[in-house]
């Protein structure tokens, strides 16, 4: 028997895992501007392209987006700017990723993939169990 899955409840489910891939994926682009910012002084297109692993055309689409939704802005010479609600999120994202990948480290797991899995668990945490972690690993330090 075949279940139809356009009932009220699967349309949900997909909304929300579409939002959910949509908002994990403008924290990732905010983190990446914040990093390159910080390792260059500013942030171009074709840097973030280069971060991220994914083209430009993908990076042109969430600009786009972002800039729509007062996370950044262009300057004059066409350097991204992050404006404050989105360096509020690059950031809050950033030290999740710095202090979940000591973490890890300090476990015993490698610095790759330990830098791989807390860009993956930083997206999830509730603050909750972040400020838990953060207290944690601030008291073995």
């Amino acid at each position: 028997m075949v279940l139809p899955c356009f009932s009220a409840l699967c349309v949900v489910f997909y909304n929300r895992v579409m939002t959910m891939n949509i908002h994990k994926s403008a924290e990732d682009y905010l983190e990446a501007m914040l990093m390159l910012k910080e390792e260059r002084g500013y942030v171009r297109s074709i840097d973030v392209a280069e971060k991220l692993g994914v083209t430009k055309p993908s990076v042109s689409y969430a600009t786009k987006r972002l800039r729509e939704n007062g996370y950044i802005a262009f300057d004059p010479a066409g350097m991204i700017v992050l404006l404050e609600p989105g360096l509020e999120i690059a950031e809050r994202m950033y030290e999740r990723h710095k202090l979940l990948t000591e973490l890890l480290i300090g476990l015993g797991v490698t610095p790759e993939t330990a830098r791989k899995d807390a860009c993956e668990i930083e997206h999830d945490l509730s603050v909750e169990s972040f400020d838990a972690i953060r207290r944690h690993v601030q008291e073995h330090r």
